[in-house]
């Protein structure tokens, strides 16, 4: 299974950077974690935040691959334990289906990959750095893939 992260968003910090790769070398052969940088719509003292989401939302919907499981980064998601996103994931990995994970720009996603996503998964209800989501996001998902080949990581 490939669960590729589409995020808005690139030119991160080094300590994002090494974060990330530093989870992604730990995931197994059968789950891997594959970021996608996609740049933010250019932002000026005029810029308008509708226009702004929906172009960046067009990239999302662009970058999405055919016959994958689309999961939303939303605040208004469902949040789920460790325990339940590695009962999800392995829901995911039996429907057969890569995931395609959208991180949204500073604004937010578009209601159109709202509507394209078949889950909404909110980390927290606190609004959280983009840098630092993607880290939380492949520390989690490794969490749960070692729970799921019982390895001593997660206890």
């Amino acid at each position: 299974m490939l669960i590729r992260l589409l995020a808005i968003g690139t030119k991160m910090p080094a300590w994002v950077e090494q974060g990330f790769s530093d989870y992604i070398k730990r995931f197994p052969p059968s789950c891997q974690l594959e970021l996608v940088e996609i740049p933010a719509a250019k932002r000026t003292k005029n810029s308008v935040s509708e226009q702004l989401i929906e172009q960046e939302g067009d990239k999302l919907l662009a970058a999405i691959k055919p016959n994958t499981h689309v999961i939303a980064l939303e605040i208004k998601g469902k949040m789920w334990s460790t325990e339940e996103l590695a009962v999800n994931l392995k829901n995911w990995q039996g429907g057969r289906r890569n995931i395609d994970l959208l991180v949204g720009g500073p604004d937010g996603l578009s209601h159109r990959c709202l509507q394209k996503a078949e889950t909404k998964w909110s980390l927290s209800p606190l609004t959280l750095p983009h840098p630092l989501v993607r880290i939380i996001l492949a520390e989690q998902l490794y969490r749960a893939v070692s729970i799921l080949q019982n390895h001593p990581y997660h206890r």
